[in-house]
């Protein structure tokens, strides 16, 4: 048996309007692929990724997703001190009510329900309206929105349909709020945005039906924010309940909702209350719809506005945030004196790579607020003495993750994504107990999606070469600030070796973004700029490397922590698919997307020079994985085309290469096909070898893994001849295996389809087992795309990426 515990989860927030929540309990929930992650934003660490849905989640706190709290949590406690509940809906227009129960530290599906057959949920709005029972609105792609009702029992959660809203317009809804009218208990506003640029308000309650009430003119573009206050006490003793709308035309309008009973008659008009609106009657009385403010300030749509959440003493602060595409948000209050609405407080993004905002919320005490970009990007800033200040946030992909590799020494983690942007994980204070993970550095900011990659072990620099949509593998080297930034980590000097000859602090970026430029030290000491080629109108000298003492923020990370590209592989004819190197870093291996064997030919390059040195040929479509035993004398390779190919690869002093008509030519006895089988029925996604090299496993659509041994032949080089032979299968797994990796003690890690992993004993002259299954928590939500180990004397960590955007590394006892 063996024991594994999550150490590490990376992951980015969807591309999508308000995907982010902040709850009473101090955790974020945000919505990453087709999960709903759960992050502490005071350890900026991810807990945990909810795995439920069967497509993307739309997730926000007051539209796809909501916190609901029960009354344990409704006041300010600490962190899991009761049960709370999320409700999540998801692209297959499913909603589901997720439990967190503190006796078991352990999330649960409390229940769930399908909202639409044919259209996926667009918003969610909910609120309690006893301890135990909440009251939610979900609104579809189709045009229907539904009020149902969710019980919170502890241990029996259930959703009851309560009524289907008859809509008055047939447009789209993209913004739904609601609340309790003042002084009523039992009658609720809902409040619907649609793409006609108006505000529909309908009343009802768990008991009656929600009927049209009135419409909100002023909009002059689609609704995109909507937000109810809490019961607001003003001067003349009048309760009201105000509604802030935002919308594509970059204005934000402030409603206000109070009684016309002959006991709240207004005082007469005032700045406060300057456009009166429609009038509708809901239960006993009539209730008037005013204009109170119109806030002007934004230079892009505005996509969520949240009003700040109630004091101790239930008390609604009049504060605004709206967050917009401009790339800031900002926060609105009225002055004391004339009740006009100002913009207070104004935080964003700045750099060459920012797109904007696309949801901000609230965090429970009102003294940080948090935003989502379009990267998949948090940005938190906190309220101190001296004003609004960035703070560490957690990090990761916001596209499927392709690839992951270690560093040779297990000092830190590489990755690749679709997200075009590979990036660094490392420990921060390794030597303290309470060590976290974090994102340090992102090498390479692409403008192609990224599709594999290789660490060029060995010694000497850190190197690493990457593969895009672009036919190219581009080679980058780690700057100076990046390997002090090392040292500083593991207080020692272990990268004197890989600095040697460095003169690069790091690199900038390209206006087009297809390649990065290093920066010198040398430039920088004497000139104070960056070096020459960085002054043209090419290059945007804005990138400013330094050595990290603390984690770094999000602006930090994708302008200063750039490697700067060394060299560029011309070769390939289609896109770049599958890459390896061998261990003693003289050999690069490459494939690219094939469809006949003349493109599926395997290159390798010389990692000194980056010359080419051959072509080996065995395949007849795509190469899906490449892989160098430990004693790098063979090649193993798969391939869609469902073979497996070993070769005979011998390094040391190549022969003499001529060039001739472009055409390479090199003594054959140096790399020989040894053994080409079909393995498989179906696809051959992975491969592993064993740590003693003369094993190796494959794994495949079939939904099956084999294990093979190799059989040498004595011979001289040119006649050396090899023979596979299949061990053992194992026993059918639930779906398809895409990611294999062998461990040093005879431990197979297997990755699926479905997002599960498993760890199999394999052991020589033994009959594969079953050693663990890990919980479907610590999983992936879709197909893990590659697995690899990092493994010492000390402790055996596993790494793991998937389409799910993740990336997550576990520590396994045996």
């Amino acid at each position: 048996m063996a024991r594994v515990e999550a150490v590490f989860v990376s992951a980015g927030c969807n591309k999508t309007v308000k995907a982010a929540a902040w709850g009473r309990c101090d955790l974020v929930a945000f919505a990453t692929h087709s999960s709903v992650g759960i992050f502490s934003p005071k350890a900026s660490q991810i807990l945990v990724s909810l795995s439920g849905h069967k497509s993307s989640v739309n997730c926000a706190w007051h539209k796809f997703l909501s916190w609901l709290f029960n009354s344990l949590l409704f006041s300010f406690v600490d962190e899991y001190a009761g049960e709370c509940f999320i409700l999540s809906g998801s692209a297959d227009g499913v909603v589901i009510l997720w439990s967190f129960v503190p006796s078991q530290k352990k999330w649960r599906i409390g229940s769930q329900a399908t909202v639409s057959k044919g259209g996926s949920v667009t918003c969610i709005a909910s609120m309690m309206i006893s301890s135990t029972e909440a009251l939610f609105a979900t609104s579809t792609s189709d045009g229907g929105v539904c009020v149902w009702s969710a019980s919170l029992l502890p241990g029996d959660c259930s959703l009851l349909l309560v009524d289907t809203v008859e809509m008055v317009v047939s447009r789209p809804v993209v913004a739904v709020a609601m609340a309790r009218l003042p002084g009523i208990s039992d009658i609720t506003i809902l409040a619907v945005g649609s793409l006609d640029n108006t505000i529909n308000i309908y009343a009802g309650s768990k008991l009656e039906k929600f009927t049209h009430a009135c419409k909100l003119k002023g909009h002059q573009d689609w609704i995109r924010g909507l937000d109810f206050s809490g019961i607001v006490h003003q001067e003349d003793g009048v309760e009201s309940l105000f509604l802030a709308s935002s919308s594509q035309d970059r204005n934000i309008r402030i409603w206000k909702i109070r009684s016309r009973s002959p006991g709240a008659a207004s005082r007469g008009p005032s700045l406060r209350t300057y456009i009166e609106g429609p009038v509708f009657r809901a239960g006993k009385e009539t209730w008037q719809i005013s204009l109170e403010s119109l806030l002007v300030g934004h230079e892009d749509w505005v996509y969520s506005v949240r009003w700040q959440p109630l004091l101790k003493n239930k008390v609604q602060p009049m504060s605004v945030l709206s967050s917009s595409m401009d790339k800031t948000m900002m926060v609105w209050r009225p002055e004391a004196k004339s009740g006009i609405w100002m913009n207070e407080v104004t935080v964003g993004e700045l750099g060459q790579t920012a797109f904007g905002f696309y949801g901000g919320v609230w965090s429970p005490g009102g003294d940080a607020i948090l935003a989502h970009g379009f990267n998949g990007s948090f940005h938190l800033w906190k309220e101190v003495s001296t004003g609004w200040m960035p703070q560490l946030v957690p990090s990761g992909h916001f596209g499927p993750v392709v690839d992951v590799a270690w560093a040779s020494n297990g000092q830190f983690l590489l990755t690749a994504s679709h997200d075009q942007t590979t990036r660094v994980f490392t420990s921060w204070n390794k030597d303290a107990e309470n060590s976290t993970w974090h994102e340090v550095a992102r090498p390479q900011v692409h403008g192609h999606d990224m599709n594999c990659l290789a660490i060029i072990r060995g010694k000497g620099n850190y190197r690493y070469v990457s593969g895009a949509d672009e036919k190219v593998a581009r080679v980058f080297e780690a700057p100076t600030a990046f390997l002090d930034t090392l040292d500083l980590l593991t207080s020692s000097s272990g990268n004197e070796e890989a600095r040697q000859g460095v003169q690069i602090l790091g690199a900038n970026m390209s206006a087009l973004g297809l390649s990065q430029k290093p920066i010198y030290t040398q430039g920088l000491r004497q000139k104070n700029v960056f070096s020459f080629a960085l002054l043209t109108s090419e290059y945007v000298p804005k990138a400013v490397p330094s050595v990290l003492t603390k984690p770094p923020l999000e602006e930090q990370l994708v302008q200063n922590t750039l490697w700067p590209e060394s060299h560029k592989l011309y070769g390939h004819g289609n896109e770049l698919y599958s890459m390896c190197s061998n261990h003693g870093g003289e050999i690069l291996a490459t494939a690219c997307k094939a469809q006949t064997p003349s493109v599926a030919e395997i290159w390798l390059w010389e990692t000194k020079s980056w010359r080419p040195i051959t072509q080996l040929r065995s395949h007849s479509l795509t190469v899906t994985q490449m892989e160098f035993s430990h004693d790098d004398r063979f090649l193993l390779s798969v391939s869609r085309d469902r073979h497996l190919s070993l070769f005979r690869i011998t390094t040391g002093t190549l022969a003499s290469s001529h060039f001739q008509l472009g055409t390479i030519f090199i003594v054959p006895a140096f790399q020989r096909l040894l053994v080409k089988l079909e393995a498989h029925k179906r696809i051959v996604w992975t491969c592993s070898w064993s740590p003693h090299d003369n094993r190796f496993a494959t794994g495949s659509r079939d939904k099956s893994v084999k294990i093979w041994s190799i059989v040498e032949q004595e011979g001289d080089q040119e006649q050396e001849q090899a023979k596979v032979e299949l061990l053992s299968t194992l026993p059918s797994f639930a779906s398809s295996v895409t990611a294999l990796a062998w461990g040093s003690k005879d431990l197979l890690a297997v990755g699926m389809e479905s997002g599960m992993i498993e760890l199999w004993s394999v052991a020589a002259k033994q009959a594969p087992s079953l050693v663990t299954r890990f919980d479907s928590q610590l999983c992936h939500a879709a197909a893990v795309n590659r697995l690899c180990w990092s493994e010492d004397q000390e402790r055996s960590r596993l790494a793991s990426c998937g389409a799910d955007h993740a990336v997550k590394l576990f520590q396994v006892n045996t």
